[in-house]
This record gives structure tokens, C-alpha cells and sequence, in this order.
């Protein structure tokens, strides 16, 4: 049996509608190595524990069965962060792991990661990336070769010290990421020009050994897809970190509904070891900002540290240029925050698992079979249509039970189907993304091409409405300012601050201590100038965003 012991962070760690470019500045190359390396040997200590055991709202609803159910969830307007967990529980996305900062993904929960993968996976390949896989277990000695990456991961290694029983010669890393096993194997694998680029990608775990932890959003263990990429030229990776955040932003706006702010990390904020990193970020229900996915432009910093080179066309020998990305499973947590109500989840039915749900509604045992075969008819309509859709024929729970359970799910569209509606040859649809009687619609065909096309086109509707909904609400809380007073004032009020920067790294950490918020990012839309920079009152070239984040 193996010992781990982990080194518990300081800090919390750094880890998304597509806005045109109009003013971007190049990479600005990696910055300083740090002098000291902190100890990557801190004792072990609990992450904090978040359960849901604060105390919830109970609120009455009545079904179409008659019966009262009852549904506990806490208001968002009165404890966002209960509310979150009380969703994430009743909705079975994910319970607690038996050690502290772990979860286990639930079914439900793992559905929703596999549509995300699914998609993901097929854009990778399209773009020429193939997956493999990578150990587990990474050498310490492999994470001090690049200085910076050692300096940014050694609070949040868990390392492995025994194995059968025996004191290993080296401790091993638990993958907290994987440029520098990965550049191990390219150092191999790369030996002409012939041999790049080279496209590879991991669908794996990875280990951060997080202080404070909240389901999906920071778990020490947590799933996710890193790529990883080796270019004959700086031009190269440039142009391919730059087209796997566009991947990410489309794939957020497009399939997640999150209308993303798209654009480059500061230096203090970028991936330890990278030349600069591209980044998503989301604002929350709570207008909090999600980093939602990254992709880094590694330069040549691992290659070095590695010796990754190969011959150029002179039979010259040279080193690699390299990225890295990726997209986790904090994602979901973002879909949560992003679109949920105090019913629970709201999915856009593009990564809903299941896009409609059929409930059979009988009260005679002699319209048990009529309605549940009706109900089956539409269900392999919608789906032959490619709609992911579920019959709910369990007779344990009534109607009104079942709508109360898939509100709390997401579903987007909810069939009833009744003994009258088989009279009539008709049923009946209510929207997830619009409150009772508003989003109900009575007297829909159950002529399978009508009721298809009436599907479709709700879910269409939904998807817009949802992202229509989440990017209004980002603008409305964004915030122009033009000093240091007004970006503090944006903050204390909860709003993102936007305004020129052209101040110093010491600077930028000021702002985090006096007010902590982070520079989220300097976007790819940049508004038209002259800038001034809040802080210096100096020319800026760009604006950035700052805000308190998760």
C-alpha cells in the first residue's frame, strides 16, 4: 500500500458568445524565475468541509397528481452558496467523496460530463488532435526540471513516498498536470521536422491538493481533458493556443449558454511555466467570474527544461515550440451557476442529458396501457428525430412528484400525456426556462412529425432564451471605470470592473489584497481607445477585467 502525502496551498489556486478581436497584444515571453522554490514537503491537512447542512427552504408545490411534494432548496437570493449545494445534491449531480475535498460524480452528473466530452473529443479530432494517455505517477523529479512550474504546483502536489511496503528512491507526483511527463515522452517521440506538429490529447483525472473546495468547482480530484501540442515555430503555437480558446468560447457560448469573456491572463495570472495563457470567463449568478478553460502558450520553456528539440530543414537541431489545454469538469458547476433557478437546475438543451421527459398521467388502471403507449409513440418519434428524451412511467411516484423531480434536473421540455390527450390526439408541454403556466402549451399534436417539429422548436427557443438570459445579466454588471476609487467601489457592489491597465505587477497584486479581486483577463474585444490606466493614470494600450472569482 502506498503513502501520500500532499502540501496544503497558501492561496487559492489560479486556474468563458465569442467577441471579436480587435486589439490583442502578442505574448510578452515567461516571466522571471523566482529565486526560491517553496518546500514541496508541508505536512497534510483536511480541505474544509461544505456539505449541505446549512438550513433550507422548504417550499410546497402541487403536481398534477394533487399531492403536495415537497422540495428543499435555498433560496439564491438568500444564500447563494447553500443554494448551489442544494442543487448539486437534490438534482444528483455529485455526493461527498469519503475523503474531505473529494466528490463522486453521479450518474446524472457524469451524463452531463460525457455530452461535453462528446463534443469536445469530436472538434479535437476534426482539428487533427488524437488522444492517448499518460501515467498517473510522474517522477518528482520531472516536475523541478522547469522552475516556474515547480514554484506554481508545489503547495497543491500529493506525493507518493512508499510503494509494497518500501520507501521509494524518488517520491512520485500524483498528476496535478502533464507538460513535463508529456515533454518526457515528446523528447523521444520528436527528432525531425517531419515528426511535427505533434497533436495529442489526455482524457484523464488530476490531483490538486485544494484548502477550499466546492463541488465541480475546486474538488482535489477532478476530471478533465488536457491537450498538448509541440510546433516548429513560436508562429505555430501561437496560432494553435489561439485556436483551442476559440474552441472553448464556442463550445461555452454555442453548446453551454455561457456568454463568456474571452482574452489573455496577466503575467501574475497565467499558467506556471507558460509564455502567457488564453483564458474564458463566466460570470456567475452571483456575478462572480468562473474561469472556465485555458490554453497556454508554453513557448519553449518545457522544451528546454526537457531537451524537446528536433532538426529543422538545415539539419539544424531546435527546440520545440509547445501549448497546452484545457476544459474540466468545473464546467458543470458553471452551467449550474450560470443558468439554475430556485427550482434547481436550468440545462440548455444542448448539454442536457436528457433534452424532454414524457409522464404519463393515469388515474383508472383501464388508461394505464392507452396513455403509456401513446407516450411511448412520441418518445421514439423524438428520438428517431435524435432528441434525447425519457419516458417516466414509474407508477411509484405521481405526476406531480415527477414534475417537481425533473424541474430539480433541468429538463428543458416536460410531455404530459393524459387519457384525454389520447382522445384528442393531443398533449400537452411545459418549458423548464419559463415559470408555470407561462411556459405550458396546451393542445400540442401528437402527430409524430408535428410533435417532433414542436419539440425542436422549443428547444431551439430554450437554448437562445437561456444564453439571451446569461449574457444580459453579464453586461448589466460589468462596469466602466476610469480610478482606482471606482474600481473598488464596482467591487464592494459586486460588479465586474472593466478599465484601462498599463500599472506594474505590484500594483496588480494590491488589488487583489485590498480588494480581492483578480485581473480576470485584457479581452479580445477591446473598446475603442484612448485608454488611461486607472491606476497610473498613464496611456494604456488595452483595457482588462477584474472581479472577485472563484
Amino acid at each position: 500500500m502506498s503513502s501520500v502525502r500532499a502540501n496544503v496551498p497558501n492561496r487559492a489556486s489560479s486556474t468563458a458568445l465569442h467577441w471579436p478581436v480587435t486589439t490583442l497584444s502578442p505574448c510578452r515571453g515567461p516571466a522571471p524565475f523566482r529565486s526560491h522554490i517553496r518546500s514541496a514537503h508541508a505536512s497534510a491537512a483536511p480541505a474544509t468541509k461544505d456539505a449541505p447542512t446549512a438550513k433550507q427552504q422548504k417550499q410546497k408545490q402541487v403536481g398534477g397528481g394533487g399531492k403536495a411534494v415537497e422540495v428543499a432548496v435555498t433560496p439564491r437570493s438568500e444564500d447563494f452558496s447553500k443554494w448551489y449545494l442544494d442543487v448539486v445534491a437534490k438534482a444528483e449531480l455529485a455526493d461527498y467523496g469519503p475523503v474531505r475535498g473529494t466528490m463522486v460524480i453521479r450518474p446524472y452528473g457524469y451524463s452531463i460530463w460525457e455530452t461535453i466530452q462528446s463534443y469536445l473529443d469530436a472538434r479535437f479530432k476534426e482539428l487533427g488532435v488524437e488522444n492517448a494517455y499518460f501515467p498517473q505517477l510522474i517522477p518528482y523529479s520531472f516536475i523541478t526540471k522547469e522552475a516556474e512550474h515547480v514554484e506554481g504546483f508545489a503547495p497543491e502536489l500529493a506525493l507518493v513516498t512508499k510503494g509494497g511496503g518500501k520507501d521509494l528512491d524518488e517520491p512520485l507526483v500524483v498528476r496535478p498536470t502533464s507538460e513535463t511527463i508529456i515533454n518526457h515522452m515528446f523528447a523521444q517521440w520528436v527528432q525531425s521536422h517531419r515528426d511535427l506538429p505533434l497533436l495529442v490529447n489526455q482524457w484523464c483525472n488530476v490531483h490538486r491538493w485544494e484548502m477550499r473546495t466546492r463541488p465541480f468547482v475546486r474538488t482535489l480530484e477532478f476530471l478533465w481533458q488536457e491537450g498538448h501540442t509541440a510546433h516548429a515555430t513560436a508562429e505555430e503555437a501561437e496560432e494553435e493556443a489561439r485556436r483551442m480558446i476559440d474552441v472553448y468560447t464556442d463550445f461555452a457560448v454555442n453548446m453551454a449558454g455561457m456568454p463568456v469573456v474571452a482574452g489573455r491572463k496577466s503575467r501574475i495570472e497565467s499558467f506556471a511555466g507558460a509564455n502567457c495563457t488564453y483564458t474564458i470567463e463566466a460570470m456567475m449568478g452571483d456575478r462572480r467570474a468562473l474561469q472556465a478553460g485555458t490554453s497556454h502558450n508554453l513557448g519553449t520553456n518545457f522544451a528546454k527544461a526537457f531537451g524537446t528539440q528536433y532538426l529543422d530543414r538545415e539539419s539544424k537541431r531546435q527546440y520545440v515550440h509547445q501549448t497546452s489545454w484545457g476544459v474540466s469538469t468545473r464546467i458543470i458547476g458553471g452551467i449550474i451557476m450560470t443558468h439554475g433557478d430556485d427550482k434547481g437546475l436550468r440545462l440548455p438543451p444542448r448539454v442536457a442529458p436528457i433534452q424532454a421527459v414524457i409522464i404519463p398521467i393515469v388515474k383508472k388502471e383501464e388508461d394505464r396501457v392507452p396513455v403509456n403507449e401513446a407516450a411511448q409513440r412520441l418518445a421514439d418519434a423524438a428520438k428517431a428525430a435524435g432528441i434525447r428524451v425519457k419516458v417516466d412511467a414509474d407508477e411509484r411516484q405521481t405526476p406531480g412528484w415527477k414534475y417537481n423531480h425533473w424541474e430539480m434536473r433541468g429538463v428543458p421540455v416536460r410531455v404530459e400525456v393524459g387519457p384525454r390527450d389520447v382522445q384528442s390526439g393531443t398533449c400537452v408541454t411545459a418549458r423548464r426556462d419559463m415559470p408555470g403556466k407561462e411556459g405550458k402549451q396546451m393542445g400540442v399534436s401528437m402527430e409524430p412529425a408535428a410533435f417532433v417539429a414542436h419539440v425542436q422548436g422549443l428547444l431551439g427557443e430554450i437554448q437562445a432564451g437561456l444564453t439571451a438570459q446569461a449574457a444580459a445579466f453579464r453586461d448589466a454588471n460589468i462596469v466602466d471605470v476610469r480610478t482606482y476609487d471606482e474600481l473598488k467601489e464596482a467591487i464592494a457592489t459586486g460588479k465586474w470592473a472593466r478599465g484601462g491597465w498599463a500599472a506594474s505587477d505590484e500594483d496588480e497584486k494590491r488589488v487583489k489584497e485590498e480588494t480581492q479581486a483578480t485581473l480576470r483577463c485584457f479581452p479580445f474585444d477591446q473598446p475603442e481607445g484612448p485608454h488611461t490606466c486607472l491606476m497610473t493614470g498613464q496611456p494604456a494600450s488595452e483595457v482588462a477585467i477584474f472581479a472577485k472569482s472563484y
